[in-house]
């Protein structure tokens, strides 16, 4: 969220169609001044389960970044009100725990399938279905790492991986590890985490084009756990970088106004073409 909004303070400030940035609790900055960021660091966020910052643009246009907190649940409830306002897209971009031993922390993780462990949508779109990536959303995301890295293709395929990514309901799923092994290992899984699958799944059930790019932030089945100082320099170095991948992303996608986003790859056979 720090690094979202020091990013949109300085697009404000810049010539581009961005007019304003509003935060929870009611605070919307169109002119930044020095004392902006405090006043949006002493914004009421805390009372909101998932506060929302928009980065506004005309004609309902721009960015919005919320933060979901943990879990399925909650990526299940904010993707059933969003879709409501047909966005254009949505983007996971998110944490994870790596699952393969040539994978480092602040590697990437570009998600082309789930294992759908998350059962929060199982009564509406049966985890036998398979939701399928979105091409177009892809291929930003991919272009949008290379440009905002720097690096080459070949630097960064060592560091950004694609595959299956494994959604679990179970905050302590490495405790029973045995008993999901050989299904993790079934799916070739690559990581494991609490929201992805959940809003992939919600995005091809409502209909609308989605995308998750995680980035490792430990590897517990290789020692590699999450702890205070490790997790700050982890924070220091991949997250002003992964969050700028998921807005050039998002840009690129809408360079066009969206056209390349067509809703019938998400349609049935019978239904009509809509937004």
């Amino acid at each position: 969220v720090d690094a979202f909004c020091d990013w949109a303070l300085q697009k404000l400030t810049e010539d581009n169609h961005y007019t304003s940035l509003s935060v929870p609790g009611g605070l919307e900055v169109s002119q930044p001044t020095e004392a902006t960021r405090g006043e949006i660091d002493a914004s009421p966020w805390r009372r909101f389960q998932m506060p929302a910052y928009h980065l506004r643009a005309p004609n309902g246009g721009g960015i919005t970044l919320v933060n979901i907190g943990v879990g399925p649940s909650n990526a299940k409830t904010i993707t059933d009100h969003l879709a409501v306002l047909r966005p254009e897209v949505w983007l996971m971009v998110g944490h994870c725990g790596g699952l393969r031993h040539s994978q480092a922390i602040g590697d990437y993780v570009l998600a082309h399938a789930y294992l759908r462990e998350d059962h929060v949508l199982d009564s509406v779109l049966p985890p036998e279905i398979p939701v399928p990536p979105i091409a177009e959303v892809q291929v930003a995301l991919q272009e949008a790492a290379a440009s905002v890295t720097g690096e080459s293709e070949k630097q960064l395929k060592r560091r950004l991986r694609t595959g299956t990514v494994v959604t679990t309901d179970d905050r302590n799923w490495e405790l029973r590890f045995s008993a999901t092994a050989r299904r993790f290992n079934k799916s070739r899984a690559i990581a494991i985490d609490m929201e992805s699958a959940t809003i992939a799944a919600n995005g091809f059930r409502l209909r609308v084009p989605y995308g998750v790019l995680l980035c490792v932030s430990d590897k517990p089945l290789h020692g590699e756990i999450k702890l205070p100082g490790a997790a700050n320099r982890f924070y220091e170095r991949a997250i002003g970088e992964h969050i700028r991948i998921g807005i050039e992303t998002l840009e690129r996608l809408s360079a066009d106004k969206g056209a390349k986003l067509h809703s019938r790859k998400l349609r049935a056979f019978d239904e009509p073409p809509f937004r």
